[in-house]
């Protein structure tokens, strides 16, 4: 997901100073720094006798996943920018090819400093005598995270395909796909679950195209409200009716409304959206201010650089705090853990921005896109990524193997300068 200025606003989406959609910009940047919050915040990491046990801090208080929870947000802005990159794509006679191609080099590419990193590096943890097994929990952590980037993957190359299917006629249907594979999943195949990776984010995704085309015009005020109302008690229904929890994230021992996502999720979803429109013309007056449009600008084409990068700045004030000062997270909620979050964050915000300000610079591939082997290409992305996420970057053949095929993707997706100079001299001649 490549986080830069939008090509200009559909008819009816107000723009903003730099003749982006604001508001897609803001729910973009807002979800993603809530995304990196949420992980800061959540771990509650105990250390002693070479083992690192892990809990989550937001399990006593469930409810506030269904706002710090915005994954579906982050998608249905996706869906919009896509949406509004591919119809502008087209209408110069661009290819679905050449314009899939374009976005997985840059979705994929900032990954591999990543990994570049994070090969060697529990390899180099014991050399110095670091304990084995939290290496482990931090090189697999880092790579979950991206999950995101499959999903996003293949949201990506369903764009020019499913936009000219009709986003009104095909959202009913991903819905109602949704409900089923939760009826599947719970009544006797729970591994059936995972099909709504596809149903339920592309559902989202589908919306944004909604807004892309300027058929959310009329989800203001009122409507706006009522839509969030119904979303968040349709969740509340869902939950006290069973089997769906009442975090929207992740638990240890507990049934899932996100891995695998669940149709609670498309529930959530219209409650933030309904909520989101509501805010809309707010977000619009303040994404005029030059001060909020400087910082707009100034995040939007780091966003994947942070995203990636943010455990690895958790993984890292964790390891000196845990290892080195034997800090473990005090008891959730207590003055001590008040106390401490802002020292926290602020040191996590510090070693973030320096990581940052050090691989920022690889989110743009050299080169150009090529789409003369785009399936295949395509194809070996996305399976270096799942690999990836996983196995994460822990000891072994595969992780090194997955991101040698990564490199072969994005290669084949690319035309060199010097390939791209003789086609030139070519045609010239």
């Amino acid at each position: 997901m490549s986080l830069t200025m939008l090509p200009p606003s559909p008819a009816g989406v107000p723009a903003g100073p730099a003749g982006r959609d604001g508001f897609v910009d803001v729910l973009r940047v807002f979800g993603m720094v809530l995304v990196v919050v949420q992980h800061w915040t959540m771990p509650v990491l105990v250390y002693g006798d070479g083992r690192l046990s892990t809990g989550n801090a937001l399990a006593g208080v469930p409810l506030v996943t269904w706002i710090s929870q915005v994954m579906p947000l982050v998608f249905f802005a996706g869906g919009a920018a896509n949406a509004i990159s591919w119809r502008s794509a087209d209408r110069r006679g661009q290819t679905p090819g050449l314009w899939v191609a374009r976005r997985l080099r840059r979705l994929a590419w900032p990954v591999l400093p990543l990994a570049f990193v994070w090969l060697p590096l529990p390899y180099v943890l014991a050399a110095l005598g670091v304990p084995t097994q939290p290496v482990e929990v931090a090189a697999r952590t880092v790579g979950q995270l991206l999950w995101f980037l499959v999903v996003y993957l293949l949201a990506v190359v369903a764009t020019p395909y499913l936009s000219r299917m009709g986003s009104g006629r095909l959202l009913p249907v991903l819905a109602a796909g949704a409900v089923l594979v939760d009826v599947v999943r719970f009544s006797w195949l729970e591994g059936a679950g995972y099909l709504n990776v596809l149903f339920v984010w592309l559902a989202v995704h589908q919306v944004g195209f909604l807004y892309a085309e300027g058929r959310l015009e009329w989800l203001t005020g009122r409507r706006a409200l009522a839509l969030s109302i119904a979303g968040f008690g349709m969740v509340a229904g869902l939950v006290a009716a069973g089997p769906y929890p009442a975090s929207m994230i992740g638990m240890p021992g507990a049934v899932s409304n996100m891995a695998p996502p669940s149709a609670c999720m498309l529930a959530l979803f219209a409650g933030q959206l309904g909520l989101s429109m509501l805010l809309r013309p707010a977000l619009d007056r303040l994404c005029r201010r030059p001060s909020v449009d400087f910082l707009l600008t100034a995040l939007a084409p780091r966003m994947m650089t942070l995203y990636l990068w943010h455990m690895t700045a958790l993984v890292t004030v964790a390891g000196v705090a845990l290892l080195g000062f034997g800090a473990d997270t005090p008891e959730v909620g207590s003055f001590s853990w008040w106390a401490r979050m802002p020292l926290l964050l602020a040191a996590l915000t510090v070693v973030l921005l320096a990581l940052v300000g050090l691989f920022g610079r690889m989110e743009e591939p050299p080169g150009t896109a090529s789409a003369r082997m785009v399936t295949t290409g395509t194809l070996m992305i996305g399976a270096a990524l799942t690999a990836l996420m996983l196995t994460g970057f822990t000891t072994g053949v595969l992780p090194p193997l997955a991101t040698c095929v990564l490199i072969m993707g994005l290669l084949v997706l690319s035309r060199t300068a010097r390939a791209r100079g003789a086609t030139v001299t070519a045609a010239r001649g």
